[in-house]
């Protein structure tokens, strides 16, 4: 390739990143009010604009108590196909489960059918728990399934870059950059949201004239639930059946939206399932009530007009903030364990200010001695190496920017460690040149030999580096992510501007007169 033909291959993506890399230092808001400014840029992590930090437990309680509910449940649903009879059955707090009946045919359905349980006879009754191992188990699962529907939350909910990773047995580590408000992401993350649809058997303005109307009481398959105000008060009580017609798992999509007297709703939208059940029952029920629940709390019960199919909508005393979070936890499913807050930290943005300084203030103090160092011990070919470092920032800032990278604390530290790699591939070009016209070759001849065999010594040592720094990105969290991502870039940039950048820079300044070059 000419001469030419190689600076524009070089200098048209440093100009590309370069643009990049300035954009990056420009606000959000002045990204989207001039369209000069690229969109992209580099991101800058908890540790340097603030935000919240929590640790988050899992109600291991609650899921060792689901397990066994659906363990219980799956033993009386064998046992009624078999003709057992099991006259009754407790969950204790200790996560017994006691059954009563027959007790040695009991045990033996019971080991037949669970293999993760431990089961002995105790008199008039037969108990089970679950295994240590399963305790370990049920919890993991636990923390995997709530990570998943975390992460659908928060990105929905527009958080850029957060964190969201296990952290130990049964913790789960949330990281959320930015202003946020810290109560609407604590009730955010917090809420189960439930959906459930439900036929109202009756209903009364309270739940007194609504049991008196009952003289059989409630039935066994029937529960009463109650509609409040704005302020919490109960505005009627609704007799529902407790097994719901349709949930949310159904869902297909769920979003904001508004009523013709411009009010905030949820508009949602079933699966295939979904909508032919929801289609049917309507057109079965038209003049009936129906309640949507969410959280065991009733917020609409409206009257069946006519038959509803895929779409719907829950309308209700929402803000339009209020209504957007709903619609948000709807399409992100229900935590499948409750989660507790174990730790909560705001990181104020003054301590990621200050850090950033610190940051700017270590690699300008680094670059600088580099700078000199270079200049002092390698004449000419250092200048042309500091020339190289500059373009390397550049292109390391424009490529994370490019990227939407997530620059942390240690990814500063990562970006000083750069700058003193990108000079070592150069001190080994020159100390090859210096080899080769101590051998007697010629400048020119020492140039080319040097830019030759020095470049299969840096790309195996900048390879085992970036496995490192692989490795880091794929099992790291957090900082440690962050500072494998720096590195990585880095290492790209590094042997580019080291292999390519130096040896157009040498040629441009030896073009015509190798000797001009001052080793």
């Amino acid at each position: 390739m000419s001469l030419r033909g190689r600076i524009i291959w070089v200098f048209v993506p440093v100009i590309l990143f370069g643009y990049i890399a300035a954009s990056s230092f420009f606000t959000d808001e002045e990204r989207e009010a001039s369209p000069w400014i690229s969109n992209q840029g580099i991101n800058l992590g908890l540790d340097l604009q603030g935000g919240i930090h929590w640790l988050l437990g899992i109600d291991q309680a609650a899921a060792i108590q689901q397990e066994l509910d659906r363990y219980r449940d799956v033993i009386e649903e064998e046992a009624e196909a078999q003709g057992l009879e099991i006259t009754n059955t407790e969950i204790l707090d200790d996560g017994d489960v006691l059954l009563y009946g027959d007790v040695s045919l009991l045990k033996g359905l019971i080991e037949e059918e669970l293999e993760t349980v431990e089961v002995e006879e105790r008199g008039d009754h037969v108990a089970f728990r679950l295994t240590e191992a399963q305790v370990v188990a049920v919890t993991e699962r636990g923390v995997r399934q709530a990570i998943e529907v975390l992460q659908r939350r928060i990105d929905e909910h527009g958080v850029r870059e957060p964190v969201i990773a296990s952290q130990g047995k049964g913790r789960i580590l949330v990281q959320l950059p930015g202003e946020i408000d810290p109560k609407r992401a604590r009730k955010f993350i917090e809420g189960t949201t439930f959906l459930e649809f439900k036929h109202v058997e009756a209903s009364a303005p309270s739940e007194e004239i609504l049991t008196a109307s009952l003289p059989d009481g409630v039935p066994e398959d029937q529960q009463i639930v109650f509609a409040t105000d704005d302020d919490g008060v109960q505005t009627e009580a609704l007799l529902v059946s407790k097994t719901p017609l349709l949930t949310g798992d159904l869902l297909e999509d769920a979003r904001l939206g508004f009523d013709n007297r411009n009010q905030p709703i949820v508009l949602f939208y079933w699966n295939t399932a979904g909508a032919k059940v929801f289609r049917d029952y309507t057109t079965d029920h038209i003049g009936q009530r129906m309640a949507a629940i969410i959280d065991n709390n009733v917020i609409t019960a409206p009257t069946i007009q006519s038959t509803i199919g895929r779409q719907g909508q829950i309308s209700g005393s929402f803000s339009q903030q209020e209504a957007a979070d709903l619609a948000i936890s709807l399409r992100s499913g229900a935590l499948p364990i409750p989660l507790i807050i174990e730790e909560e930290r705001a990181v104020g943005p003054a301590l990621g200010a200050d850090s950033i300084r610190q940051g700017l203030r270590s690699i300008l103090i680094g670059g600088v001695l580099v700078i000199l160092f270079m200049l002092f011990y390698y004449r000419t070919a250092g200048l042309l190496a500091d020339v190289t470092l500059v373009v390397n920032i550049i292109l390391i800032l424009g490529m994370m920017g490019f990227a939407e990278a997530t620059l942390t604390l240690p990814g500063i530290a990562g970006l000083v460690l750069t700058i003193g790699m990108a000079v070592d591939a150069n001190v080994i070009i020159f100390e090859r040149i210096r080899e080769e016209l101590r051998a007697g070759k010629s400048m020119k001849n020492a140039i080319q030999i040097g830019f030759k065999r020095s470049s299969l010594t840096i790309l195996d040592a900048n390879v085992t580096t970036m496995i490192v720094a692989l490795i880091l990105i794929s099992y790291g969290r957090g900082p440690v992510q962050g500072f494998g991502v720096t590195l990585s870039i880095g290492i790209v940039s590094s042997v580019f501007t080291a292999l390519i950048v130096t040896r157009l820079l040498v040629d441009i300044w030896t073009r015509g007169n190798p000797e001009r070059l001052k080793v």
